[in-house]
């Protein structure tokens, strides 16, 4: 029976001699839990684990675009499409992306991510030239004013050769390099790292009826899957950004299940993206069901799994996340080391 090796992370200010650091980053631990199908979790020291395991835990993060891991990204959230669920129709037209993303790396933003086609559930299928026009003039316009890398999320090859083409560096897929064949290779030819999101079946009937077995160990094996299938191809395992995908296909139980033990997705070897912000989610818990309400329990996502070690966050609320993280990492550790 497979076991699943989950690192306990702390950012406490008093450190223990033995404590490892997690993913070259801000945390720290001593022990691990230890997970199996069918069985009660057990917690062991650090020490005790394979040793392999124990260096894909431990093991530095590369820069991710020129971006370090040792300290939190923040990914802007810039929708050019007429339907997302949160900011649809907004920032369409050149001009008004542009000043969209100098707002947003003026408050703090160190990547955005640029996207033409809404993976809100229900949603439906974009077409390749479609996306393109609203991806590509865009990206073309933004890329010049700024000096941050820009992510393409995109599932198809052709809008990701578009936008590289453009200026963006990174590609970010909802369907974990599943949906378009020729998308993880083009990736690899163009060597842009990547990020891999897990989602249970298509934007338009994912919340239809989800089910898992165990979602936290469900969601480790497809992406662990998908990494390796990426490595494969060339892309180099500190390339490659891991995504559970919160609220792709997942009930709300299966997302608070995957937030309280996020940091399992260290044992991959790759920095974490969380992507949680303004979700359903966050509606259900806090009785919030406007989009707009749901700014502080997107901060408490953010700040919860910071403290797991999650590299990066993408969200709408750029200069509220930067002022929570700030003065996160300002209490947590007794000073302010700025990123």
């Amino acid at each position: 029976m497979t076991t699943y090796y989950r690192a306990i992370p702390h950012s406490d200010a008093a450190r223990p001699a033995n404590a490892l650091t997690l993913a070259s980053g801000w945390t720290w631990f001593t022990h691990v839990e230890c997970l199996q199908r069918g069985g009660d979790a057990q917690i062991v020291p650090a020490k005790d684990i394979p040793t392999d395991v124990l260096a894909l835990m431990t093991g530095d993060r590369a820069e991710i675009a020129g971006l370090p891991m040792t300290h939190p990204q923040i990914m802007g959230i810039l929708n050019v499409t007429p339907d997302s669920f949160s900011d649809g129709g907004q920032f369409n037209a050149p001009e008004q992306a542009i000043a969209r993303t100098k707002d947003m790396i003026q408050q703090g933003a160190s990547i955005i991510d640029i996207g033409g086609e809404s993976t809100r559930p229900g949603s439906g299928f974009v077409e390749i030239d479609e996306e393109i026009a609203r991806t590509q003039p865009v990206i073309s316009a933004v890329s010049p004013e700024i000096d941050v890398p820009i992510s393409i999320d995109t599932r198809k090859a052709p809008v990701a050769k578009a936008a590289l083409g453009a200026g963006a560096t990174v590609v970010n897929d909802v369907s974990g390099f599943t949906f378009d064949a020729e998308l993880g290779p083009l990736a690899a030819s163009e060597r842009a790292p990547v990020c891999v999101m897990h989602a249970q079946g298509d934007p338009a009937t994912m919340q239809d009826d989800p089910s898992y077995d165990d979602v936290l160990l469900d969601v480790y094996d497809f992406l662990a899957a998908q990494v390796a299938q990426l490595e494969a191809l060339g892309i180099a395992r500190n390339q490659i950004i891991v995504d559970p995908g919160i609220g792709f296909g997942k009930t709300l139980e299966h997302n608070l299940a995957l937030l309280a033990r996020i940091s399992l997705f260290h044992s991959l070897g790759c920095p974490i993206l969380l992507g949680a912000s303004r979700k359903r989610l966050i509606g259900a818990v806090a009785d919030a069901p406007e989009t707009a309400q749901r700014v502080p329990g997107s901060l408490a996502l953010a700040l919860q799994s910071i403290s797991q070690g999650v590299q990066f966050l993408r969200v709408h609320d750029v200069a509220e996340t930067k002022q929570a993280l700030s003065l996160w990492q300002a209490a947590t550790k007794g000073e302010y080391y700025g990123t």
